[in-house]
């Protein structure tokens, strides 16, 4: 669910493009987690492909936030987005890492990332929204982050927990996404009259 970690003004269309592209990942992403791996429990082992996918997610936010920095030209100057693309990289690091352990172990790091990447979203939209305008979708998406990134923490635990939840997670991160495209074409219709 991740998102929007620059605090430069990039371009409302800009961002609506990249939010699509985003929409368009995250429902491919849970698609093949539903049809591949969502009977995985926490007691289980990864399976290959399991393993590809909660990999290849955070890493995926690494390469929107590098999009969104080139689309802003901010590029070094973004503490933000350095911080995200760091937080990123550590968890894809901390998945392969987990992915020879459990999905408990997986649950746990995907969580704790999803807080603070969460966190750092909760941040970048709410110094957005006199910017660029149109942020509340970011500002719910990074604050149910936060929460869903604890209860994955707190779940990862359980041994009936399992990666089910966290294609809901990424579910509704395109849903937020696709709002925040509809909340920032409704404003540019504003203020274009």
């Amino acid at each position: 669910m991740t998102s929007s970690t620059s605090t430069s003004t990039p371009t409302p269309s800009g961002l609506r493009s990249l939010y699509l592209i985003r929409v368009a990942f995250s429902l491919i992403w849970v698609a093949l987690v539903v049809t591949t791996s969502a009977s995985l429990v926490s007691t289980d082992k990864p399976t290959a492909i399991a393993a590809v996918l909660l990999v290849i997610y955070p890493l995926w936010d690494v390469i929107a936030t590098l999009l969104e920095r080139r689309m802003t030209g901010t590029g070094s100057t973004d503490r933000v987005g350095t911080t995200n693309m760091a937080l990123g990289l550590a968890t894809t690091a901390g998945m392969i890492i987990a992915a020879f352990s459990t999905i408990g172990t997986a649950l746990l790091v995907f969580g704790i990332w999803a807080l603070l990447s969460g966190a750092i979203q909760l941040v970048v939209a709410i110094r957005r929204r006199r910017t660029v305008g149109a942020q509340w979708p970011m500002v719910i998406s990074g604050g149910q982050s936060v929460l869903a990134g604890a209860s994955f923490a707190a779940m990862s635990a359980s041994a009936t927990s399992g990666l089910s939840s966290v294609a809901g997670y990424s579910a509704f991160g395109a849903f937020w996404f696709l709002v925040s495209v509809i909340a920032l074409s409704v404003r540019g219709r504003r203020e274009r009259r």
